[in-house]
């Protein structure tokens, strides 16, 4: 029996059953090996948490020549107004040199229905960004502004992030462990599949704190 019809029952789910390495192992098993980005992305706060599914966006180095749009930081304003209910910023592309986040875009997100920020670098105003409590994870804080460095170039197209390919749409989930990214045409098998793993880590936990051997325990129920 299917377990959630709407995304906001599976988010729900997720966030008091399941953690990314339950969804990692679950997609390991399935044969998505780069699945995880890269693990310098961090949660700014260790007990943050963000799932949803993600709104791509490529940022650019400013060429030596200067900027290829004739805007301040090219399409980075219209990307973060076009940001949907339950959807993750999720940004790539730049050189780690400055921030790709700040206070003021996570109140626009907020604003939007955003479920987080992921970036492939740096964000910064790390202090306002706790008080709101937005998720956002990224190398850790930099003050260095994008402005007259970096740009937004496309939004809603394919990203590639180290190792991982991104489609719009796909669903990320960030907690203090890292950030995986789940394909849209396998998401149903893997959270089922995760979801039947992680209740049943709980009964191998109590047979362990009860008294159980690791060998016995992983004979009997085949998780460790």
């Amino acid at each position: 029996m299917k377990l959630w019809n709407t995304d906001e029952e599976l988010f729900a789910i997720c966030r008091h059953e399941l953690y990314t390495a339950v969804v990692g192992d679950i997609m390991d098993k399935m044969e998505q090996y780069h699945r995880f980005l890269p693990p310098n992305i961090q949660p700014l706060h260790p007990g943050m948490v963000t799932i949803g599914r993600a709104m791509t966006v490529v940022n650019k180095d400013i060429p030596p020549e200067g900027p290829t749009i004739d805007k301040p930081f090219g399409l980075m304003l219209d990307a973060l107004d076009d940001l949907k209910h339950n959807e993750i910023y999720l940004c790539s592309g730049a050189s780690p040199t400055y921030a790709l986040w700040g206070e003021l875009m996570s109140a626009r997100a907020m604003q939007c229905g955003a479920a987080g920020a992921v970036v492939n670098g740096y964000l910064r105003d790390a202090r306002g960004i706790l008080a709101l409590n937005f998720p956002a994870f990224s190398y850790g804080s930099y003050a260095q502004d994008q402005a007259p460095r970096g740009e937004v170039v496309d939004f809603r197209v394919p990203l590639q992030v180290g190792n991982v390919a991104v489609q719009s749409g796909d669903i990320v989930f960030g907690d203090r462990d890292g950030v995986c990214v789940v394909p849209r045409q396998i998401e149903e098998e893997v959270f089922a599949r995760a979801i039947e793993k992680a209740r049943g880590e709980k009964t191998v936990l109590k047979a362990i704190q009860g008294g159980m051997s690791s060998r016995d325990a992983f004979a009997k129920f085949g998780i460790m």
